[in-house]
């Protein structure tokens, strides 16, 4: 019987042991399974955190692109604001030379016209409007005789109209206005015929 006994000894301390390495590997699965479940989860939220810093990162990049675009294109603009307001000065500053030379021109007589300083002075002051010209200055219209109009002209002064008809009307032109593309460099001056004519 010792041995029966023994043998079920055996047999019960085989099932014991067989019973806590299976509850030990219960346990181990469990552990492992709540491990990948976690480590699962961790995974999922490191890819998320990832993608939004990816998201983030494209955003800055968008922002710095438009930021650097309108930086070149502000950089640009200003660049031709300068060239043009240099111009402008320049070209304001050589009105008073194409008045004279007009006035000299005007100034020469019939005799003095075919003599070679006269027509030098011409030559030269063709010159000076062609190259002017080339460079965006344009002569307004002539004013005389037009109805006067302050967005184009600046009075001089007003005298009585010769006639009925040239009441409001610019009666003589003292300097021609200048325009730089649509903008106005020099107002044209002139004098204007007022209200009744001269009896």
């Amino acid at each position: 019987m010792s041995k029966k006994s023994d043998k079920v000894e055996n047999t019960a301390q085989e099932e014991n042991v067989k019973a806590a390495e299976a509850a030990t590997e219960v346990r181990e699965e469990t552990a492992s399974a709540e491990n990948s479940e976690s480590n699962t989860s961790e995974e999922v939220s490191e890819v998320d955190k990832l993608k939004a810093e990816v998201e983030d990162l494209k955003n800055q990049n968008l922002r710095l692109y438009a930021e650097f675009e309108n930086f070149r294109k502000r950089n640009a603009r200003e660049r031709v604001e300068l060239s043009t307001t240099a111009n402008r000065e320049v070209l304001a500053a050589l009105l008073p030379i194409l008045d004279d030379f007009k006035r000299a021109l005007s100034n020469v007589s019939e005799e003095e016209k075919e003599t070679e300083v006269a027509k030098g002075l011409g030559l030269i002051s063709s010159k000076l409007h062609e190259t002017l010209k080339q460079k965006g200055l344009k002569p307004m219209e002539n004013t005389v005789g037009k109805k006067f109009d302050v967005d184009f002209m600046e009075a001089i002064t007003k005298i009585p109209a010769p006639t009925p008809d040239m009441a409001g009307k610019v009666i003589d032109e003292i300097e021609a206005g200048y325009m730089i593309g649509e903008k106005i460099l020099r107002y044209a001056k002139v004098v204007v015929a007022d209200g009744e004519p001269q009896s």
